[in-house]
């Protein structure tokens, strides 16, 4: 997700789309592992804090106070949870207490985590809908530095893997290393590449390689896009075109929109969840970075507030 960016002649469109450094490519030889597999390793810090906050919070604790339910909820927000999902645990937990069926402080943590993992199973993906005869188009968003490319370079592995035959579409045309960087991607998984200069129009690029596709018989299209804010509506706008563009050349494409969040940025990460949302209808949500945060209850908050998987 990675690459240098060209500047444009338009000043907003530079101060908006920020260069991201080039990291080095990751190894692609890594285990395969299943989606709570994964899961439970990227929120091994934040599993750890929450706990130990939780296990200090009960400790020689006989019931449940006014006392510990504060403390409880400040715990849950500021694991970025969220105010609408800690919320709803908070009177899930008061409910239960009221009702006598929760009294013991020690069955906080299991009672806590049948409700999350409740959360999380109801988001949990159906899997890819492959169209009949036409090759399934991925279009992939987000704002500056989060991952994005890379994030398209292990799906298209991920793919190949699966003995799909896939396209990388350059549509980021912003940045200055951008194309070359979805090159070595594509050259390390075994991917076709369709790109143009930089600077060409990013819809362009969506339109020829969606002709690419149908001519080359391809199964699966990863469209990588540049990054923006969510706040720029004339940026937005621009996605919103590549968009439509992609439907008149293929009818129901794109099939899927993923949005690429950074795990680390916390309730921001909401925020654009729901703007890029309602500009483009995302169908899922990829969160990186979770391995380098302590709060990563942004998955539950997200995966509970959004419904997406």
């Amino acid at each position: 997700m990675i690459r240098f960016f060209k500047g444009r002649k338009d000043k907003e469109g530079q101060e908006q789309r920020s260069e991201e450094p080039r990291p080095e490519v990751e190894g692609l030889a890594k285990e395969k592992k299943g989606l709570f597999a994964r899961l439970k390793q990227g929120l091994a810090k934040t599993r750890t804090t929450i706990t130990g906050r939780l296990d200090r919070l009960i400790l020689g604790k006989k019931e449940i106070t006014p006392e510990v339910m504060e403390e409880l909820e400040e715990i849950l927000f500021t694991s970025d949870l969220g105010v609408e999902t800690t919320q709803e645990l908070i009177d899930m937990v008061q409910d239960k207490v009221a009702r006598k069926a929760l009294s013991d402080p020690a069955k906080l943590k299991s009672t806590l985590r049948e409700e999350i993992l409740g959360f999380l199973n109801s988001a949990l993906p159906e899997g890819l809908r492959y169209p009949g005869n036409s090759p399934l188009v991925v279009m992939v968003v987000g704002v500056n530095g989060v991952g994005k490319t890379t994030t398209i370079g292990k799906a298209a592995h991920r793919f190949i893997n699966e003995g799909k035959k896939v396209l990388l579409v350059a549509a980021d045309t912003f940045r200055a290393a951008a194309i070359e960087q979805l090159e070595i991607w594509a050259e390390r998984v075994g991917a076709e590449v369709v790109k143009q200069k930089s600077g060409a129009d990013p819809s362009a690029v969506a339109f020829d390689g969606i002709s690419a596709a149908v001519a080359r018989g391809i199964d699966v299209v990863l469209i990588d896009t540049a990054g923006r804010l969510h706040t720029k509506k004339n940026l937005m706008e621009e996605l919103q075109k590549v968009k439509r563009v992609i439907g008149k050349k293929l009818p129901g494409a794109p099939h899927e929109v993923w949005l690429v969040l950074d795990a680390t940025t916390g309730q921001n990460a909401v925020s654009q969840a729901k703007m890029f949302h309602e500009a483009l209808g995302v169908t899922g949500i990829i969160l990186t970075k979770l391995d380098g945060t302590a709060k990563g209850g942004i998955v539950i908050g997200i995966s509970h507030q959004m419904r997406l998987p």
